[in-house]
């Protein structure tokens, strides 16, 4: 049993842009989150996760980064960034940042420079290709809709950009490129923060022969994934980064990689390999979406999710580090996604998932407003939206004669504007977030769904999360036991065991809007048993080998 303060920890993510306004101009801020550390103090978090606040464009929300080394206007300055971080370890809490290297803003001035000409000294910090047969140099599709490459006049080819054109991708084969990553790594981590997400990091090699990726049916462009995708060097770039960076810092690191199989899991977190902490898959974010993508939404089912994460669990037990999350900026919200949104589930629904998630082996993820059972939110309007990706995609299908009311109801279950609308803090105008005019209007449920709300209610999803998080700290189990799954053909039923020593975790929670009966299996032995968490009344002389457990009902034994 490998101890790691990373691994005992439980990390919040602040998406700044929508946590708190302190100056009223309708954007988040740096002030804005230094004013809330109490609150997260008293949920118990012991890693804030800070979304990019460098100088940017915002063409993409901070993540098309114009200068690395300072704090974009709209959230503060530098001077509010030390203090931001003096108060977190202050309140005896730590603070990664966003690690954005796979692409910058071509507002960079290496790229202002790199487009200029074919001499420049910063050409080959970006990656050039000449047309080919009158067209891009590949098919390849963007993620943000269209082409991945740009025509640049001056020169006469074309950069690739795998996210919006204003984001061109960096040439990690470049040593000098890589040398400049790593002193700005250090140049942070010399200012105390305490470790780094890295946005899309799997993306950083590419195959360099950039050969043309498959058409699917019906589409335009070929899918490149294959060619950037946890690419040929990838694991030399992330070896080189720890000697070069991470060896001289006691930090967490969490690679963001899409695409990521248990296998490739394992190798990027192994103890002995010195790459990463853990990664974020999206194995189980995506099983809601058909052979279409993301937007194609279709039914999803409780025995692949469980099966999803049987796999990571096992894969990295020996040697690697799981991270947990449902929700993050990018994702919708996990009650109304996985769970129920109604009046009457909404509370119930969210403390099943959330206790369902933390109590599983790795590091659990919270992400604003999730610990309030934040919904998703339903805007009349593609104008009321904001994400580049939402919206590219709508005008890109509508152009295509796709039905506008179809691809609403595609946006309320999957644009990443779910996540994005500001946090609710109270049920005045715009949900206390701000006295301004919010970037992104507030979801209309903040009359009855907010913080307030919840730190007077002992029963609410806050509390939840709270006691979860408590007993993450009192049990050694939770962090550090083997996971064995029960009931695995159970359509309705997530049951699993954990094991330390002589000690057992139960963990059973009924995803279903109806009562289910459960039978434990025969294996799960036990003498003495202590109910740890559960989100409705249970009979204290319940037998647990046979119980009926009721609509989004979770419940947690510890078994000795």
């Amino acid at each position: 049993m490998n101890r790691a303060w990373w691994k005992e920890s439980v990390v919040y993510q602040i998406y700044p842009r929508s946590f708190n306004d302190s100056n009223d101009d309708g954007v988040g801020d740096i002030p804005g989150i230094i004013e809330k550390l109490g609150y997260l103090k008293k949920l118990g978090i012991d890693v804030i996760w800070l979304s990019p606040v460098y100088d940017s464009p915002n063409d993409d929300n901070g993540y098309d980064i114009r200068d690395y080394q300072s704090i974009m206007d709209e959230f503060g300055t530098m001077e509010d960034m030390e203090r931001l971080l003096d108060e977190v370890h202050r309140h005896g809490m730590k603070l990664i940042m966003d690690l954005v290297v796979n692409h910058t803003s071509d507002e960079h001035k290496w790229f202002v420079e790199a487009k200029q000409s074919e001499e420049n000294p910063y050409r080959d910090y970006y990656i050039w290709r000449p047309g080919k047969d009158g067209r891009e140099p590949t098919n390849w599709e963007a993620a943000f809709s269209g082409s991945a490459w740009e025509y640049n006049e001056a020169t006469d080819d074309y950069y690739l950009h795998l996210f919006s054109k204003k984001q061109p991708d960096l040439n990690w084969e470049n040593p000098k490129l890589r040398t400049e990553v790593y002193d700005m790594m250090k140049w942070w981590l010399d200012r105390g923060i305490d470790g780094f997400r890295m946005d899309v990091i799997n993306f950083i090699s590419k195959d360099q022969n950039y050969p043309d990726g498959e058409v699917d049916a019906g589409k335009r462009y070929g899918n490149g994934a294959p060619y950037f995708m946890n690419g040929p060097k990838i694991h030399e770039y992330l070896k080189e980064m720890h000697e070069q960076v991470l060896s001289g810092y006691d930090v967490m690191t969490v690679g963001e990689m899409p695409g990521v199989t248990p296998e490739q899991g394992a190798l990027y977190t192994g103890e002995d390999r010195d790459e990463l902490n853990m990664v974020f898959n999206f194995d189980h974010v995506d099983l809601d979406s058909g052979l279409g993508g993301k937007w194609d939404v279709k039914p999803w089912s409780l025995v692949e999710l469980k099966d999803i994460f049987t796999r990571w669990q096992h894969q990295l037990e020996e040697s690697g580090w799981n991270s947990l999350y449902w929700n993050n900026h990018d994702q919708p919200r996990i009650v109304s996604r996985f769970g129920n949104d109604s009046e009457e589930y909404r509370v119930v629904s969210a403390k099943m998932l959330a206790a369902t998630l933390h109590l599983l082996k790795g590091t659990p993820y919270i992400y604003q407003g999730e610990e309030l059972g934040m919904t998703n939110v339903k805007f009349p309007s593609i104008e009321d939206y904001r994400d580049i990706e939402t919206l590219n995609m709508y005008k890109e299908k509508v152009e295509q004669g796709a039905d506008p009311d179809e691809l609403m109801e595609a946006i309320y279950v999957k644009s990443r504007d779910n996540a994005r609308t500001p946090m609710q803090w109270n049920g005045s105008d715009n949900a206390g977030f701000t006295n301004g005019d919010p970037w992104l209007a507030v979801n209309p449920n903040y009359s009855s769904i907010h913080a307030k709300q919840a730190l007077e209610d002992t029963d609410s999803v806050f509390y939840f999360y709270q006691k979860l998080i408590e007993l993450r700290k009192n049990h050694d189990i939770i962090v550090y036991g083997d996971y064995q799954l029960l009931l695995g053909d159970h359509p309705k039923i997530y049951a699993y065991l954990r094991t330390l020593g002589d000690e057992k975790l139960l963990v059973v929670s009924n995803f279903a809007e109806e009562n289910i009966d459960v039978e434990l299996p025969q294996e799960v032995e036990y003498e003495t048993v202590n109910l740890l968490i559960n989100n409705y009344y249970v009979h204290p002389e319940e037998d647990i080998n046979s119980i009926t457990l009721q609509p989004y009902e979770t419940r947690a034994y510890l078994l000795k």
